[in-house]
């Protein structure tokens, strides 16, 4: 009888076990610990062709095959001024050509953000959405609100208020997305 019980238990164990490792919803999702929402599978991102500070067009298109994170924010936001230097370390951490970082907002006074963007030693190319079209499509109802988009075009998450962006576990995941 002991032994018929320590085969059952250990059969239970090996189930659960081959469970959490099979099944990612088990497994430690390494976004849920960042705080970032995933978006469910299978959604497109928006597309979008917005200017720069500088007056280029730049187009979600041109970006396939890159990890693309998209911040949205606004100069009166102190939530994003406090996390925008860590968004331009991460620019600095993190391979070009396998990832871009994009910041968004419907600002309109373009010497108050190149003055913002100065005052933070901060180098992050600017997109204007004077429409909030885009800022529509992608539902945003708070600032900041992040959203990653995978080398597919696909959204994967969206972070709404300030994160850690720079912080080592942060890298990580994000290098893993690259991959």
């Amino acid at each position: 009888m002991d032994m018929m019980h320590t085969r059952a238990v250990g059969g239970i164990v090996l189930a659960l076990v081959l469970g959490l490792v099979a099944d990612p919803v088990w497994a430690d999702d390494l976004l849920t610990a960042l705080h970032i929402a995933r978006v469910s599978p299978g959604s497109a991102a928006a597309p979008f062709d917005l200017k720069t500070l500088d007056g280029r067009s730049v187009q979600l298109a041109d970006l396939q095959g890159k990890l693309v994170l998209v911040n949205f924010w606004a100069t009166w936001c102190g939530p994003c001024k406090e996390e925008m230097p860590a968004f331009e370390r991460l620019r600095q951490k993190l391979d070009p050509g396998r990832f871009a970082l994009l910041t968004i907002t419907t600002d309109l006074q373009r010497d108050g953000i190149k003055h913002f963007l100065t005052n933070l030693n901060v180098q992050l190319p600017v997109l204007f959405d004077e429409d909030q079209d885009i800022s529509q499509a992608y539902l945003v109802r708070a600032l900041p609100t992040t959203v990653l988009i995978d080398r597919q075009g696909m959204l994967v998450g969206r972070a709404v208020g300030p994160r850690d962006w720079d912080a080592p576990r942060a890298v990580r995941v994000l290098q893993g997305m690259m991959q």
